[in-house]
């Protein structure tokens, strides 16, 4: 997913975004053509992620699918996230729904939940993720309103369009955030300062892991 996409989607679970305006919100993501954020809202619309109520005046974040015959929660696949060196650009691809049980999850509710699938090993040593470490091309679940994350937590990041699921670091006396992945790679760790919110984006949580199944 774009990373502009990104921005819209994680700023719409803070605030109505039809409040704001185009200019507004170009100001509040860091793109300063009003027709580009147009696209974006659109693109984002057409992938049932935003939902417009014209005539309320509201773009809202579209609430996750139940299916009618099992009660699954279906969770949008919104493209892939590098587990490696930070050198995968972010997807623009949406690529479907993953269903899921809500006991599968441990939530009655799947508001802000999305799904992003894993490309390659720097997490494949992660002790304490739920569902295991995160192997190449296991489906890793993120809580998008999980953007303020501890140290300690797994965390999905966007840094220069590049998506990445990595192991989040801050001293609280520095200004400096790390990334460090966990792998039986020698794969060193991303520094970013605090003060690069243009280029660095938290776009959630890590709450699963979703292993394919070995065919």
């Amino acid at each position: 997913m774009h990373i502009l996409q990104q921005k819209l989607l994680a700023l719409s679970s803070e605030v109505n975004l039809a409040s704001l305006g185009l200019r507004k919100l170009g100001q509040l993501i860091g793109e300063s053509h009003p027709q580009k954020v147009k696209h974006h809202l659109e693109q984002l619309e057409k992938k049932g992620l935003l939902v417009v109520n014209a005539k309320k005046n509201t773009i809202t974040p579209a609430r996750p699918l139940r299916t009618k015959t099992a009660n699954l929660f279906t969770l949008p696949i919104l493209g892939t996230a590098n587990c490696g060196p930070a050198d995968i650009f972010a997807e623009e691809n949406f690529e479907g729904y993953l269903k899921v049980s809500p006991a599968t999850i441990g939530r009655r509710k799947a508001e802000g939940l999305f799904v992003i699938k894993a490309v390659g090993d720097s997490m494949n040593r992660a002790k304490n993720l739920d569902g295991g470490p995160i192997q190449n091309g296991d489906y890793v679940i993120i809580d998008s309103a999980r953007r303020a994350p501890s140290n300690g937590d797994y965390v999905l990041s966007v840094i220069d369009e590049t998506a990445n699921i990595k192991r989040f670091y801050r001293n609280g006396a520095d200004r400096e955030i790390a990334l460090v992945s966990e792998s039986s790679l020698p794969i060193e760790p991303i520094y970013i300062d605090v003060s690069d919110a243009t280029n660095y984006l938290v776009n959630g949580q890590v709450v699963k892991v979703i292993k394919r199944p070995k065919i």
